[in-house]
């Protein structure tokens, strides 16, 4: 049974998110503090973590990038937030999703099932180069998350990742925001074009990190981004 990890400090919603998570027939451990939470993650196994933003002790932001430094486990913020920024930068730092409250049970159960869905999908897949077998400037390894770049792994956050991977399923094909949207984020009505380009532009910054002088990816204006075929 998946073990979800619920770090929010208000009991109420607490005791809502653990009734819904339960009656997906998952299990959960609620914690009310981000520190408590952190020690839980490092010491058990958890398929996912619903997080809130606004906890007593440390900014759920700040928790999602202490995490992601170790863990790539799926992570949903929950938020009484809903300011654009808000969103973009959750989804930058690493988040999977995120949930506005208030909220009803059913949405946050279907999202933490879309959530395991899309992360198993992932991790499932074989190794596969993404680039020719002579040159292999650019390979992937889908069941460790990881791009090696000229032979450097990047430092990628999961969205980052996935982005890499669809473009690299089809060099040359070029991919509309909205398709990139759909495709990788769990749920492309809550997200947002602009965050699309924000984590191209992080991609690009560190494959320029590699090789300043190339850049992998091509901007079609008006329309979207696609991979070099010449890698």
């Amino acid at each position: 049974m998946k073990n979800i990890l619920i770090i929010e400090d208000e009991q109420s919603i607490a005791d809502a998110v653990v009734h819904s998570i339960e009656r997906e027939g998952f299990s959960a451990t609620w914690c009310s503090l981000g520190t408590s939470g952190l020690e839980k993650l490092k010491g058990g196994d958890f398929s996912l973590i619903v997080l809130d933003v606004g906890l007593p002790d440390i900014s759920g932001f700040e928790l999602c990038k202490q995490i992601r430094s170790f863990s790539n486990v799926p992570i949903i913020f929950l938020t009484a937030r809903s300011d654009e920024i808000d969103k973009i930068v959750g989804l930058e730092i690493g988040g999977d999703d995120y949930i506005t409250k208030p909220f009803s049970p059913r949405e946050l159960g279907t999202r933490v099932k879309a959530v395991l869905r899309r992360y198993t999908q992932t991790n499932s897949n074989s190794v596969d180069s993404l680039a020719s077998q002579s040159s292999k400037r650019l390979a992937i390894d889908h069941e460790k998350m990881t791009v090696v770049y000229h032979g450097q792994k990047l430092e990628l956050t999961r969205y980052e990742f996935k982005l890499v991977a669809l473009l690299a399923k089809s060099p040359g094909r070029v991919f509309s925001r909205e398709m990139l949207l759909e495709s990788v984020w769990d749920d492309a009505t809550s997200s947002l074009e602009r965050t699309v380009d924000a984590h191209i532009k992080s991609l690009r910054s560190k494959f320029k990190a590699v090789v300043d002088s190339s850049d992998p990816i091509v901007t079609h204006r008006g329309t979207g981004y696609s991979l070099r075929e010449d890698l």
